[in-house]
């Protein structure tokens, strides 16, 4: 049984993109126990809403204004917070796959091909969190 009480995994969508920013939010609305803490556009809101809000979860594009998601996967890394990040991108070359998991990330989605895996990963998250 849910319920209010239940602790629900808190996500960030970090993407330049508000189209695929309003994908992500819609396909994360129905999933159960997990909520869309925050979206931003650029890495100093998505560094904002990481040290304001200290989601659980991270969705990152490579490609943003101020700087790329990897910048902010490096930030998140020098902090001990426990975040999950996933790394959403169009641009799914192995160098920057590699580059990625070696600082830190979690899982990396190619946005074509890959883009419902984010749903499964959260959904295995809100289930191992209650």
């Amino acid at each position: 049984m849910h319920s209010d009480q239940e602790k629900m995994v808190r996500v960030v969508i970090a993407d330049d993109s508000c189209v695929i920013r309003c994908r992500l939010a819609r396909k994360i609305s129905k999933l159960r126990g997990v909520v869309v803490a925050r979206e931003s556009d650029d890495v100093a809101s998505t560094l904002e809403a990481i040290r304001s809000i200290r989601p659980d979860v991270v969705i990152l594009d490579i490609q943003m204004p101020g700087g790329s998601g990897i910048d902010v996967l490096e930030q998140i890394q020098k902090e001990p917070a426990g975040i999950v990040v996933i790394m959403l991108t169009n641009h799914p070359l192995a160098p920057l796959r590699k580059r990625c998991m070696e600082l830190g990330a979690d899982y990396f989605f190619d946005k074509s091909t890959e883009f419902d895996k984010v749903s499964d990963v959260l959904k295995q998250l809100s289930v191992s969190s209650v």
